[in-house]
Formats: structure tokens, C-alpha cells, sequence
């Protein structure tokens, strides 16, 4: 294990029953990016986070952490980690202080918890009932519990869901803050947009197995997708005025909105030189870049899973 290396999978699997999981994955994180694993419902990367985090044990495979077996090494490992809880695992009438002060008695070199409390803006808040926070003070606590003990990797499940678009901004902007301190970040989201803002690297994984693993620029880079021009115009349009565009693909116009895709990134000039070229009188462009949601979205299938 290279000391670049922060993770490391190999062959890993794990089977519930008939169910396998997770099959026959292997990955590594290096250390201080920012590593993003994305999949449907049933996909297998809950279990695979968890086998990393030494909660499950896999069937299958070489897991290490920090060069630590999670299974073997698991307390030695705790105290190099931190992990995202969720909301049951906070009582209700807890302060936010003492749940800080609780869980920072787990450990033997813990952080000034009211240091973090003014990094992450809860310290107006420090002595609320953990009922009484919003949504987004919720998730401000649970990445101060996650990094009480300093960890080297920081571990974040889902760690936006449910938050309003403002609040989800903030917490991403604390994840970049948790990544610039030198710590590894592995992130699960459901929202393709808040991996391709925030991972240097992204792991889609589907049916248990990985489909791809790169930067979010060279996966929407390889998907080859179309580039499209959306515009309104007023009085005379043909549609065949555009034929000729060589990186034209298709031309399509409803009522006074034309939609122009094609594959090549010099298109959105070709097309405003002939409209300015013929005169046409338009409005309200706009440019709709391929992004990761579509990459996401041609790996796995577009069907709803439960």
C-alpha cells in the first residue's frame, strides 16, 4: 500500500443469504481527495462503505485503511476515522455541548469541541436540544461528531438529503473546508450535481459491481453527449437555415422555442453567427452542458428502484 494511498479494496464481496451485494469490487482512495461513490437504490455502496469502516465483514477480499484490516485493527482504526451518524443515533434532548463533550470522552486525544463549534456556526447554539435544530444545524453536528477525534478519513453518507438548496450549499462548502485540512473525504450522495461540485473522483457502482471510476470531467468527457442550444425567437424561422452547420445534430422547434444539439463544443458559436448573419430576432439562450447526472443516468438505467 503506497503511502499515496489512503483505501484499498480488493476483490471485495459480501452476500446477504442469495443476495450478493457487492461483487468482486476493488478500488483504492488516495489520500486527501475527495472520493464520491454513487448507485441506485441496491447498488452495493452502503455495504462497501461499511465493510470499510469495519462494520461488516466481508465475505471476500483485502480491505486497508490507513494500512489497518478494519476487522482486525478495528479500535486502532476508530480512533483514525470519522463517521457520519444519522439522525436516530441522537437523543432528542440532548444539548448540542454535551453531545460533543459525550463523544469526545471516547477519545484519547479529542479536539476543543468548542473550537468546532465556531468553525461550523453552531456555537449560538451550543446548548439548544438536538430537537429543537433545523435541518441543517443537524448535519453541522454530525460533521463536528465525525471530526472530534481529528480523523485522517472522514467518512459522509448522504449527507445533504432532505436539506433545502441554501443549506445544501453550506454543507458542501464545509466538506471543501474538512478536505483542505489535509483529511480524506468519502462521500455517498444521491445528488449527482453535489458529487461532481465536490469529488476530485467519483465510483458508480450498480448491480453490486463498479461501472466507472474517474474524475467527473473525463467520465462526462467519455459519455459523449450532446451539447444543446435552447433559444425563443420572434416572427419568420426555418429550421433549414441550419443544415449546413458542421457540428449540427439536430433541429427541433416548438412553438417559439428552438432546440439545437449537437456534439461538438464550437457549436454555440456557429449557431450565433447565423443568427446574427440572417437577422434573426432571439432571446432568452441558454446552453444546457452534458453533466454527471447524464452520465449517472446512461450507466444505470433510468427505471425507479426500491
Amino acid at each position: 500500500m503506497s503511502g499515496n494511498t489512503a483505501i484499498k479494496a480488493e476483490h471485495l464481496r459480501k452476500s446477504y443469504g442469495p443476495l450478493e451485494a457487492v461483487k468482486d469490487v476493488s478500488f483504492s482512495v488516495r489520500r486527501n481527495e475527495i472520493f464520491g461513490i454513487v448507485g441506485p437504490n441496491g447498488a452495493g455502496k452502503t455495504t462497501s462503505i461499511e465493510c470499510l469502516e469495519g462494520l461488516r465483514k466481508p465475505d471476500q477480499g483485502l480491505i486497508r485503511v490507513l494500512g489497518l484490516d478494519p476487522q482486525k485493527s478495528r479500535r486502532a482504526l476508530n480512533a483514525r476515522i470519522g463517521v457520519q451518524l444519522q439522525d436516530s443515533n441522537i437523543a432528542s434532548q440532548i444539548r448540542v455541548w454535551e453531545a460533543l463533550d459525550m463523544y469526545a470522552s471516547f477519545y484519547r486525544n479529542p479536539v476543543d469541541y468548542e473550537e468546532l463549534l465556531e468553525k461550523l456556526h453552531l456555537y449560538p447554539s451550543r446548548s439548544s436540544f438536538y430537537s429543537r435544530l433545523s435541518g441543517g444545524q443537524k448535519q453541522r453536528l454530525f460533521i463536528a461528531l465525525a471530526l472530534i477525534n481529528d480523523p485522517e478519513i472522514v467518512f459522509f453518507d448522504e449527507l445533504t438529503t432532505g436539506l433545502d438548496p441554501q443549506a445544501r450549499r453550506t454543507i458542501w462548502e464545509l466538506v471543501r473546508q474538512v478536505n483542505r485540512q489535509d483529511k480524506t473525504v468519502v462521500l455517498t450522495t444521491h445528488f449527482m450535481e453535489e458529487a461532481e461540485r465536490l469529488c476530485d473522483r467519483v465510483l458508480i457502482m450498480d448491480h453490486g459491481q463498479i461501472v466507472a471510476l474517474d474524475s467527473p470531467e473525463n467520465l462526462i468527457k467519455e459519455l459523449g453527449a450532446e451539447h444543446k442550444i435552447i433559444f425563443s425567437v420572434k416572427g419568420n424561422f426555418q429550421t433549414q437555415w441550419f443544415s449546413g452547420l458542421p457540428s449540427l445534430k439536430d433541429i427541433s422547434i416548438f412553438r417559439d422555442r428552438v432546440t439545437i444539439s449537437g456534439m461538438n463544443e464550437r457549436l454555440l458559436a456557429e449557431v450565433v453567427n447565423l443568427l446574427t448573419a440572417r437577422s434573426i430576432r432571439y432571446f432568452d439562450l441558454r446552453t444546457q452542458q452534458p453533466n454527471l447526472e447524464d452520465v449517472f443516468l446512461r450507466l444505470t438505467g433510468k427505471e425507479i428502484r426500491n
